[in-house]
């Protein structure tokens, strides 16, 4: 049988990207759990044109709310062509039924244990409405597929070690799509670590870990990062703050290469924290944690979010200065988000303060899906913008930049120097965060249905589904 499987895209800035970073873990390791017997391509929509008229027996999408449109859109034009769609991701997850009403079958949770059924299935003409992916172990995972992966992704090697996070932050749906905190065995991970067929030498030598907290587990962690010293790569993760506390674990970072850490920062006041639930982040300890980075030589990349409860216009504003004068080497702003399927939405659902004529096209982490408490909906977008500006702004990048040539080891400023000339760039050329306000493409399709979301391991069934008649980043282990 022959699959495509869709990573589908909606453009996110005015003017699109000037340089495509990192491809998403998913398509590619859909790819290579695919058993042999069938053909799988993997299309990234953010760099490939849509093949409407391909061969394929079957059409996988995998997205996220902010794409769902887009893929409901892809979704229709296959099947009147006769193809039959399966869709999976966050968004399929938490809004099955809605999904249901543009594809044949949806996959829920995390899909390895479920993907082989379903391409049976498929093949048999069977194919079922739902299939409930179970929480997978992490053994025996394969490669992914980059292979399979266009030329242009600067940093194609994209590799997960663990899955899920301890945290419950109010805007997260990691730990329901995810559950638990599990791991794959070392070796596995080193033998994608290892993988060099890359035609470039940046691309064999810098590894991406897609995972939300690779350092949770001291013991694995240690023990992994010791066993990469021989290989001589250069990471990147995403971890929590408190590794800053741990000098045997910032000693082995460095050793195997660490250049750059995304600390989840999200704001600097404590009713803001409080409202995101991330307790474990201090404000006062965000400047010493990121100079004991900075004395390895590692970069520091920090995600902030503006609408949190206690922010204002101003506060958001003042970002831009704040961040910079922590030391924060490469920013990453969004607008907070209530996806379905996370604490967040439940309080803003139940509070009736989502905005109930905003399609899902805005739930992007760039545009406003929600009544903030201290402003309006167009004030907090306005804010956004201006914090945009600023933080991007030649002085801005430029200063980090050259704070960077004085503290970073090589790798770490390489990697400093291209994101704040990326967003740099962007802000020079005015391509700014699309506002969705402006699109038509997606106006006439269905918007949000505003209720409990329907959680996947609460035993949801093809007829409940039928009769009822969801990060800022996408999951990797969902498709």
């Amino acid at each position: 049988m022959k699959v495509d499987v869709i990573v589908v895209y909606v453009q996110r800035y005015e003017k699109g990207h000037e340089l495509d970073f990192v491809p998403p873990l998913t398509g590619i390791h859909l790819a290579a759990i695919t058993p042999r017997r069938h053909r799988v391509r993997v299309i990234h929509q953010q760099l490939q044109a849509i093949d409407l008229d391909t061969d394929a027996d079957l059409i996988a999408l995998s997205f996220f709310s902010g794409f769902a449109p887009e893929a409901f859109r892809l979704a229709g034009l296959f099947r009147a062509r006769g193809k039959r769609v399966v869709a999976g991701g966050p968004h399929v997850t938490y809004d099955p039924e809605g999904t249901l009403r543009h594809v044949d079958s949806v996959v829920l949770g995390e899909a390895e244990s479920v993907w082989a059924e379903m391409l049976d299935d498929a093949e048999a003409g069977r194919l079922q409405s739902v299939y409930h992916g179970s929480p997978c172990d992490m053994k025996g995972l394969p490669t992914p597929r980059y292979d399979l992966l266009p030329p242009r992704f600067f940093v194609p090697r994209v590799v997960q070690a663990t899955r899920g996070c301890p945290f419950r932050c109010s805007f997260c749906t990691v730990p329901t799509l995810n559950p638990g905190f599990r791991m794959r065995p070392v070796d596995d991970v080193l033998a994608d670590v290892a993988y060099d067929r890359f035609p470039h030498w940046w691309q064999r030598k810098v590894v991406w870990f897609w995972d939300d907290n690779l350092t949770i587990n001291r013991p694995y962690i240690k023990e992994l990062l010791a066993r990469m010293i021989p290989l001589r790569r250069w990471w990147l993760t995403q971890a929590s703050l408190d590794v800053a506390k741990d000098d045997e674990l910032l000693d082995l970072m460095e050793a195997s290469g660490c250049i750059g850490i995304f600390f989840g920062l999200e704001t600097f006041t404590a009713e803001s924290l409080a409202h995101a639930n991330k307790r474990q982040n201090r404000v006062a300890w965000y400047s010493e944690a990121i100079a004991r980075l900075h004395r390895r030589g590692i970069a520091v990349m920090a995600g902030f979010i503006a609408g949190f409860d206690g922010d204002t216009p101003d506060s958001v504003e003042r970002m831009a200065d704040n961040l910079y004068a922590i030391g924060v080497d490469v920013p990453f702003l969004s607008v907070l988000t209530p996806f379905k399927g996370t604490p967040l939405y439940e309080q803003m659902a139940g509070d009736g303060r989502m905005l109930p004529e905003r399609g899902w096209e805005f739930y992007n982490g760039y545009n406003v899906t929600f009544r903030p408490r201290a402003m309006t909906p167009d004030a907090l977008l306005t804010a956004h913008r201006r914090l945009w500006r600023r933080a991007f702004s030649l002085p801005h990048a430029l200063g980090r930049a050259w704070r960077g040539v004085r503290r970073l080891r090589a790798g770490a400023l390489l990697m400093s120097l291209c994101m704040n000339g990326f967003y740099a760039l962007k802000a020079l050329r005015g391509n700014l965060p699309a506002d969705m306000r402006g699109r038509e493409e997606y106006s006439d399709f269905e918007k949000p249905r505003h209720g409990a979301a329907l959680p996947f391991s609460g035993g949801v069934n093809a007829d409940e589904l039928q009769s009822a008649g969801h990060s800022i980043r996408e999951a990797a282990t969902t498709f």
